[in-house]
């Protein structure tokens, strides 16, 4: 891939990406799908998807962070030339977010009723952000194997597998969305609750997707994939000073954007329904830029495995022009005709006028983001885990006063609330990239 001397060229860059970028699309179309349908039940539910999914969100990143975390050693090890320690790392990896997967369910269940009480002052959206909760977690088992697959896919650079996984999943997701929201084929119309247990049961899907290729079209023997490898607390313990600060970040990244949305709720339900449509939105965009963001993570632990230091940084600029051609020019399209895509997700008229400034507020902070984001990520895949969560940290703390000052303070319109992504894209791009030029990550050993 890399032409053997530490090079990737743009054609390089996008034989990782472009896997990763409509597994990612793909994938964030299962959100688009809660969503869309969802509005077109009624407004409470929109706005209580909001609350719930963010909330599973905030959970999902805890197992999912970890996975990044393998996903960073994966590469290193697959750069190295060591591909039996890739199975390795997978292995412990799986057995590590089984167990995690089992103490957040059942945490949640108990804790869960009495969270949402706390935190959401509407009893309609408290009852319908409780039952997706409740229903969605189970999949979390899931959600959380399928990020081991994805961790190995991406790290050994065969991402090609992620396009069919995905597609796979949003077909199923949209299909068991559809029968189970409206009620098709004799099954009761179960709204906001069949919308989780759609999304739980495309989980399994993409799961036994990610199974069945591995079984069949996957080298097992090379990778160390061919017999589960046996629990080394050891390997578990190496893992965790790059995976520790991976899942902290992650958590606290996704709680803070629940922290939002909290904000946000006390505003009012027509406020809450916009920022969904918005976060909606700005989640197909998210993904495209992620999918740039986690190329450059694993390309860069890959080039330093390969003893190239040297080429990290115009390895970096190369994916930060490739990531600015194309999160711009769908950012342009989406500034253009923002009605149209606000009505993808509700059919309310007066609701899909409201929607329109927060969307064109929520576009234009992605040409701070792009930078913000593919830095960030560099950070991580240098190994610098616990670094990159320090700087993420920091781009919070500024975020959440920002949050508290303008919507809990002196409670702005909603589309001043979005400019609070303008403000968390310009700390982590200033941080990261402060990081990144001073060198000192440079012979990090993981």
């Amino acid at each position: 891939m890399s032409n053997g001397i530490g090079t990737y060229s743009y054609r390089n860059i996008w034989k990782v990406a472009y896997p990763i970028l409509i597994s990612l699309v793909m994938e964030q179309m299962i959100g688009l799908t809660d969503t869309a349908f969802l509005g077109r039940v009624g407004e409470v539910e929109l706005g209580a998807s909001a609350i719930a999914i963010v909330y599973y969100m905030v959970l999902f990143m805890i197992g999912f962070g970890f996975s990044i975390g393998a996903q960073i050693i994966i590469g290193r090890r697959n750069g190295e030339g060591n591909y039996k320690d890739t199975g390795k790392v997978f292995w412990n990896g799986l057995y590590f977010v089984l167990a995690l997967s089992g103490v957040l369910i059942l945490l949640s269940e108990l804790f869960s009723p009495w969270l949402m009480r706390k935190i959401v002052s509407s009893d309609a959206i408290y009852a319908a952000s409780l039952s997706y909760v409740r229903w969605r977690l189970p999949g979390m088992v899931f959600a959380f194997i399928t990020a081991m697959f994805r961790a190995f896919y991406v790290g050994t650079t065969q991402t090609k597998t992620l396009t069919f996984n995905s597609i796979v999943m949003v077909a199923s997701n949209v299909f068991f969305n559809w029968v189970l929201i409206f009620g098709h084929f004799g099954i009761p119309a179960l709204g906001i609750t069949g919308a989780a247990i759609g999304s739980s049961l495309a989980e399994l899907v993409s799961l036994i997707f990610f199974v069945v290729y591995t079984r069949t079209s996957c080298d097992r023997q090379k990778y160390g994939l061919d017999k589960p490898a046996k629990a080394e607390m050891a390997e578990l313990k190496s893992m965790m000073p790059v995976c520790t600060w991976t899942m902290i970040q992650h958590t606290i990244s996704v709680s803070t954007w629940f922290i939002f949305f909290l904000f946000i709720e006390h505003l009012g339900e027509r406020a809450l329904a916009i920022s969904n449509i918005t976060r909606s939105v700005s989640g197909l965009i998210w993904m495209v830029l992620q999918a740039f963001s986690s190329t450059c993570s694993t390309l860069v632990s890959n080039i330093i495995g390969e003893g190239h230091q040297d080429k990290v940084m115009s390895l970096i600029k190369r994916i930060l022009k490739l990531s600015y051609a194309i999160v711009s020019a769908i950012v342009l399209l989406f500034c253009l005709f923002p009605e149209t895509i606000a009505r993808i997700y509700t059919d309310i008229p007066d609701l899909v006028t409201a929607s329109v400034p927060a969307l064109v507020v929520m576009c234009s902070s992605y040409f701070i983001n792009v930078a913000g984001q593919v830095l960030f990520l560099a950070v991580s895949g240098t190994g610098s885990t616990r670094t990159a969560f320090r700087l993420e940290l920091v781009a919070l703390v500024v975020y959440m006063f920002y949050c508290w000052l303008i919507i809990g303070h002196f409670k702005m319109d909603v589309a001043i609330c979005w400019t609070a992504e303008h403000v968390y894209a310009f700390m982590l791009m200033l941080c990261s990239g402060i990081y990144l030029r001073s060198g000192r990550w440079k012979n990090r050993q993981i």
